[in-house]
């Protein structure tokens, strides 16, 4: 919870720009600038935005893919997305959680916006960087959470069509707002039935969306072995997409071009180009 950790601060940029740079001499090919809202960030009174920042650490390499995480809908504005457009080395992959599909459970949860607020979110992300995936949280079974409310999320969820999610139910914390106002009085078969739907709902969502990769090349940062065998390596492509492919002569750390041939819900099967 934010509010366990204190008041926010943002960094000076400079010592940001320093570590970055001191990654790439190392030979880093990928970074990821993370806050518990990283969209929030403001040195010396906005004398230098979040969007700034992702810009200076975008040319220092157009080598070093940069990443940032998280993300909180109130405060990704238009500014950090055409950044996201502008430069090549920028990942186009947004972590956006919205943890609900219905206004009166989001009041609740106090996230400070709406449905209506997040779907403009996503509107201007599909059209500022179309190639952009989005990821998301979702919590089931809150506090006095109704069925037709939880209807809200899957229907929140089909209208967005998250490549991904991280998917839980709620579970009562000590110490916090929820756990010190309200009683968790959704039983425990109600919350997995409705986290079910809400993993069922995002595993279609997901192989829909890899579907439409079959036959498109991308480049890839390879990672590591395969799991399932020693001749073959994985990567991530600027989407935050697994891609599983031969290994070739391909080390971790090399970029590659791979063509997409199948897929699962979770993975991308390639081949090198």
């Amino acid at each position: 919870m934010p509010f366990t950790r204190g008041r926010e601060r943002s960094r000076a940029p400079h010592t940001i720009i320093d570590e970055v740079k001191e990654l790439i001499e190392n030979g880093f090919k990928e970074v990821t600038l993370l806050g518990q809202n990283v969209d929030k960030y403001s040195w010396n009174e906005g004398e230098v935005t979040f969007a700034q920042l992702l810009e200076q650490v975008a040319l220092l390499s157009p080598s070093l893919r940069v990443r940032f995480s998280t993300s909180y809908p109130q405060d990704m504005t238009d500014d950090v997305l055409h950044m996201m457009a502008k430069y090549s080395n920028i990942c186009k992959y947004i972590h956006l959680p919205v943890q609900h599909g219905n206004n009166r459970i989001l009041e609740k949860m106090k996230r400070g916006y709406t449905r209506e607020w997040y779907l403009n979110r996503i509107e201007a992300i599909k059209k500022i960087v179309p190639e952009c995936a989005v990821s998301s949280d979702f919590i089931t079974g809150y506090c006095s959470e109704t069925d037709e409310e939880h209807q809200e999320t899957l229907s929140l969820m089909e209208l967005v069509q998250f490549e991904f999610s991280y998917m839980f139910k709620y579970s009562e914390r000590p110490n916090t707002f929820a756990a010190r106002n309200y009683p968790d009085d959704v039983n425990e078969e109600t919350k997995i039935s409705r986290l079910n739907q809400v993993i069922e709902m995002q595993n279609k969502l997901s192989l829909e969306s890899n579907k439409k990769d079959i036959g498109k090349v991308f480049e890839v940062l390879v990672e590591g072995k395969s799991k399932k065998s020693d001749a073959r390596v994985f990567g991530r492509n600027s989407q935050n997409k697994v891609l599983v492919f031969e290994k070739g002569n391909h080390m971790p750390g090399d970029y590659v071009m791979v063509k997409v041939v199948s897929c699962t819900s979770a993975t991308l099967m390639g081949e090198l180009v």
